[in-house]
C-alpha cells in the first residue's frame, strides 16, 4: 500500500459515496486507475464495505450507555450463552470480551434513560451469568473514528 493508496482509504472513510471520478480527481489519478486501486483494496479485504451514517436520536436509539460487566463464572458454557444473548439483542451496539477487568465492556443504545432502565433491569440484570454490572453515561464524545 502506497501513499495513492492511503489517501483513497483516507477520503473513501470521510465520503464514501465520492464517484470515482470525484476520487479519482482528488488524488491525482485518471479514473481507470483510480478504479482498479479500489477494486484491488476491497479485493484485499482493506475496504470491507461501505455504510451511512445515521442520525441515532431520530431512529430512537439517542441514549448511549457503556457498561462494565462480570460474569458469576467463567466457564465456557456460561461465556458462550451469555455472549449469544447478549449479541442478539438490538440495544446492544457493541459487545467486548476484554483481557482482565471487566469480563465485558458492553455500549448499549436506547431511546432515553427509561428505556435504558427497563433494559437494564429487565435483561441484563435479569441475565443468570451476570454477577456484576457498572454503568457510564458519556458527558462529551471528544473524538471517534467510528460513524
Amino acid at each position: 500500500m502506497d501513499a495513492i493508496d492511503e489517501h483513497i482509504l483516507l477520503l473513501l472513510q470521510e465520503n464514501g459515496r465520492l464517484t470515482n471520478q470525484e476520487l479519482a480527481a482528488q488524488v491525482g489519478l485518471t479514473p481507470a486507475p483510480c478504479l482498479r486501486r479500489v477494486r484491488k483494496l476491497e479485493e484485499d479485504g482493506v475496504i470491507t464495505g461501505y455504510s451511512a451514517i445515521v442520525d441515532r436520536t431520530r431512529m430512537g436509539r439517542g441514549f448511549e450507555v457503556i457498561i462494565h460487566a462480570d460474569l458469576v463464572a467463567k466457564d465456557f458454557r456460561t461465556v458462550a450463552a451469555f455472549e449469544e444473548r447478549m449479541a442478539g439483542m438490538s440495544e446492544v451496539a457493541e459487545l467486548r470480551r476484554m483481557f482482565g477487568i471487566p469480563d465485558y465492556f458492553i455500549r448499549v443504545r436506547v431511546a432515553d434513560l427509561a428505556a435504558f432502565e427497563k433494559w437494564l433491569t429487565t435483561q441484563l440484570m435479569g441475565d443468570p451469568a451476570i454477577a456484576r454490572v457498572d454503568s457510564r453515561i458519556t458527558m462529551k464524545i471528544l473524538k471517534t473514528d467510528a460513524p
